[in-house]
């Protein structure tokens, strides 16, 4: 898990193993694994296949 930034993680929500947060981001919701999330709220932007 990567967190860039001043990104802000609201209490409660959890993050996936491998989710990469923007820098700047403020999740609001639960992030799903091995996604990149951005924005306010954040938002999925993209999902990557680990192999």
């Amino acid at each position: 898990m990567w967190i860039g930034a001043r990104a802000t993680i609201l209490p409660g929500v959890t993050i996936g193993p491998g989710a990469i947060i923007a820098a700047g981001a403020v999740v609001t919701k639960d992030c799903e694994p091995h996604t990149l999330y951005a924005g306010n709220p954040a938002k999925p932007v993209k999902s990557y296949a680990v192999s």
